[in-house]
């Protein structure tokens, strides 16, 4: 018995989705030596003993760390740090080094060596260094004028908070839609029940909205796996972001790596797909003679201007939001007054509802722009009348 052509999509997507994961999962290994930031434990600031920095408190929660934060962990010890320690995977100098961030001590100054295979470690603003021979104001990393680190790093494959949720978010993909195909087949020919009512829906909208007109004929088909998986995978991180809590909290499509390689798949997929007709108006563009040389190089550069965008605005508008909801949240804090506090909470409540909306219109203009641009490869030549 043939497979329903949904369920042939199904096993596709999911097929695609394994492929794509396993392609972003060492780049998000390697993308919080970027976007680390300082990921100490929460302090209790006092009013009048320090200031509260506000540049720190959201770097510190937009950015990726080795830890997930459940909560706790105040400076004095007066509140136990309750979290998940996540494993450390360093290539150093002596090979595989292999060992629980909670060796780290919850520490980010550099003040505390952890030693594996005859080597030392420290960590200082979330990200991992070999440990000088000597301490200089107690920390083992030596800066600059500039306050640049001068240490050398090893290799870090570390399962990071961005990492982890970039799993979470596979088998959870994996096993919604892997349900949803069995569910097909076991009720073929029947009207769709639980989960299969609530995602027809949206493969439909896929389908019908952001594929059929951009992508021309029957084309569109061929197509549809990848779209359906960069959506889904969007739209899901995108959710679990605005989720306070493990096992959400992790800004997987606000790092910049994470969108630049979504972007170049759909550039490889453009390039490989691109048809006579697409090459020819690039390279020998339908303009006079004389303008051809100015023109060749603008549409090669065009090439690549298009996935830039698709990984910057990704990229951008989650990051936005987040600093914008933390920004409200800091209000109190920075004014040091409790009316203030009532407005911050509604602005808050606001803003992160309207983020709920953002995080389907990012993962739709993604997706969209992503089948144009292959729309665009594939196109035939018009014919003349």
């Amino acid at each position: 018995m043939k497979d329903n052509p949904i369920v042939k999509v199904f096993k596709k997507y999911c097929a695609l989705l394994v492929f794509g994961m396993a392609t972003l999962m060492p780049v998000a290994a390697l993308a919080h030596e970027e976007s680390a930031v300082v990921d100490e434990q929460d302090e209790e600031f006092k009013h009048g003993e320090q200031e509260f920095d506000i540049t720190e408190f959201i770097f510190h929660h937009i950015g990726d760390s080795h830890e997930f934060t459940f909560w706790g962990g105040d400076t004095e010890g007066k509140t136990k740090w309750v979290g998940m320690h996540l494993p450390v995977i360093l290539y150093a100098n002596n090979g595989l080094s292999f060992f629980s961030s909670k060796e780290f001590e919850l520490n980010n100054d550099a003040s505390v060596i952890v030693e594996k295979n005859g080597e030392q470690f420290v960590r200082y603003h979330g990200k991992i260094y070999y440990a000088s021979d000597s301490a200089t104001d107690n920390n083992y990393v030596q800066l600059d004028d500039e306050g640049q680190v001068l240490n050398a790093r090893p290799i870090d494959f570390s399962i990071t908070k961005n990492v982890f949720s970039l799993l979470f978010a596979v088998a959870l993909l994996l096993w919604l839609f892997l349900a949803v195909a069995k569910g097909y087949k076991k009720n073929a020919g029947k009207a769709p029940k639980g989960i299969q009512s609530f995602m027809e829906p949206i493969i439909l909208f896929v389908r019908d909205e952001i594929a059929r007109p951009n992508i021309p004929g029957d084309k569109y088909e061929r197509y549809m796996p990848f779209l359906l998986t960069v959506f889904f995978f969007i739209w899901l991180n995108n959710m679990l972001g605005l989720i306070p809590f493990f096992p959400g909290s992790a800004n997987v499509t606000g790092n910049i790596a994470v969108t630049a390689i979504l972007a170049l798949i759909t550039l490889l997929i453009t390039l490989f797909s691109g048809n006579k007709n697409y090459w020819g108006h690039i390279l020998n563009p339908p303009v006079p003679w004389w303008m051809k040389p100015l023109m060749i190089p603008v549409e090669i550069i065009g090439i690549f201007t298009k996935p830039f965008a698709l990984a910057i605005r990704l990229f951008a508008n989650i990051t936005a939001g987040h600093i914008l909801v933390l920004s409200l949240l800091c209000l109190p804090f920075i004014f040091n007054s409790m009316p203030v506090a009532g407005g911050s909470v509604v602005f808050t409540i606001f803003i992160g509802l309207i983020e709920f909306l953002v995080a389907f219109i990012q993962a739709f203009i993604f997706t969209i722009l992503s089948a144009l641009y292959i729309g665009m490869a594939v196109e035939e030549p018009a014919e003349e009348h």
